[in-house]
């Protein structure tokens, strides 16, 4: 064997008895095979249902394009490839990646690492995503956001992630995530159609749920799948009409999203049966929209889906504040509290956004309703 395939052997090796996935069979079995067919100069021609047949012992049944299971693995072995390198293997000599659009490894020397310059400032009063996205669009905007997804988690031990609050977090927002943070359910964020709210609100996110969960995956809504939804817990950036799977999930909703506005289908006294999205006559350039919040349970009543959204970018983001900034937050968790004090598990929320040029500039509470866990 030569000395670089010999090396390229024990890094596998190393990788393959790293914690990351001495514990995870599939994820083993997916990462040797892959590995041997591109060491083979096999891997350029390699099918989703070669892999599925020979890697996951599918039936010749099998059809990729019902069933996603090797795309749902192949990209958490990105993640754990990645995560791999970012924590135990940061100073391993031979990098192993796997490249997106196909399922071709390869094996590299680490480079010399070259101290970076120092990006431009930030504006007080922009968030990192929304600087990204007035410079370089979505695009970076979304990259970034699946970076901070896949390397920024930090790895903690079960009970750390279940009794301990990183920095920033509060009782309230602890509350409002802890039944989306599972230690067997890993987190998907899942962005709608390509806008400036769910860019931002994706990264924004990547960076509030880092230090909390590590097992954290960003797609696409048009690339979800059933076996996701019913394996992971899901949050949703964008109107859920963007996602037939969201859509197709039987849940008692008491209010929807519709393209001008929101409707309450069941408005209680001094409610409004719908609040629609509008500029502001006595404020020019000021425009009121709303966002509406969504805690449902998932598929078969198993796991969490927590959907953000709104009509507008500036919905969007509200939603996604709401749910990141602790005093926002408080506020949430006081309206929503039940008489006896204790929070509902599933639930909608409207909230009212003032805002200029696609930014939140004040965020109010409206109304909400308890949602039932048995409407399946």
């Amino acid at each position: 064997m030569a000395p670089a395939q010999e090396a390229t052997q024990v890094q596998l090796e190393r990788i393959l008895q790293n914690k990351n996935l001495r514990l995870s069979e599939v994820q083993r079995r997916l990462l040797t095979y892959l590995a041997e067919k591109s060491l083979a100069g096999e891997a350029d021609e390699l099918k989703e249902y070669a892999i599925g047949i020979d890697a996951f012992g599918k039936p010749p049944s099998y059809d990729p394009r019902q069933e996603s299971v090797v795309r749902m693995h192949v990209a958490r072995l990105r993640q754990k490839l990645a995560e791999y390198y970012r924590t135990d293997g940061i100073d391993d000599p031979i990098l192993v990646d796997l490249p997106k659009g196909g399922f071709k490894m390869v094996f590299e020397p680490r480079p010399v690492r070259v101290e970076a310059p120092a990006p431009a400032p930030v504006a007080a009063n922009q968030t990192a995503g929304e600087w990204l996205l007035k410079k370089w669009g979505f695009a970076a905007a979304l990259a970034a956001a699946l970076a901070v997804a896949v390397y920024f988690p930090l790895r903690t031990s079960h009970a750390e992630r279940t009794t301990a609050l990183p920095p920033g977090w509060s009782s309230e927002l602890q509350q409002l995530w802890g039944p989306l943070l599972s230690p067997t359910r890993p987190l998907v964020v899942c962005i709608a159609a390509p806008s400036f709210g769910t860019a931002s609100g994706a990264f924004r996110l990547g960076q509030f749920l880092g230090s909390r969960q590590p097992d954290l995956l960003v797609t696409r809504g048009n690339q979800l799948s059933m076996p996701e939804i019913a394996m992971d817990n899901v949050v949703f950036l964008g109107p859920a009409s963007e996602s037939r799977q969201v859509q197709a999930i039987p849940v008692d909703q008491q209010i929807v999203l519709e393209p001008d506005g929101i409707r309450n289908l069941h408005p209680r006294t001094g409610e409004p049966s719908f609040v629609a999205d509008h500029g502001s006559p006595e404020n020019q350039g000021v425009e009121e929209t709303h966002a509406l919040i969504s805690h449902t349970p998932g598929l078969y009543g198993n796991g969490d889906i927590l959907s953000l959204a709104g009509n507008h970018a500036s919905g969007v983001l509200a939603a996604v504040k709401a749910f990141t900034d602790p005093a926002l937050a408080r506020s949430l968790v006081t309206k929503l509290r039940t008489p006896n004090g204790e929070m509902p598990r599933y639930y909608q929320v409207v909230l009212k956004v003032r805002s200029m040029d696609e930014m939140p500039v004040e965020i109010s509470y409206m109304f909400h309703r308890e949602l039932s866990a048995g409407k399946h």
